[in-house]
């Protein structure tokens, strides 16, 4: 996994990071080994995972055949809420 840092913004680096492990899943099977989990509670767990992962296959199924109404699109938000910014000014070269 490789992450750059540009212009020595550290947080912006480890904000990044931080989304890939979230997104690999490896924070969620880091917090599942913290502690032992009896044979029959994983079993539980995997069993509702596949549940799920079913559920979400077959409604993604349903939407492409046009069963279901598409989802919304996510708007992109600029974190705390503020104005939204102005564009950079431009250079002109003459």
């Amino acid at each position: 996994m490789l992450i750059l840092v540009r212009e020595n913004n550290i947080e912006q680096a480890l904000k990044a990071l931080k989304r890939k492990l979230a997104r690999e899943g490896v924070l969620r099977e880091l917090k599942l080994r913290r502690a032992y989990e009896k044979p029959s509670e994983r079993k539980v767990r995997e069993k509702a995972e596949a549940v799920r992962r079913a559920r979400k296959l077959a409604r993604k199924q349903a939407q492409r055949e046009g069963l279901l109404p598409a989802p919304k699109p996510k708007t992109q938000s600029r974190g705390r809420g503020g104005p939204p910014r102005s564009a950079p000014p431009t250079v002109t070269r003459t």
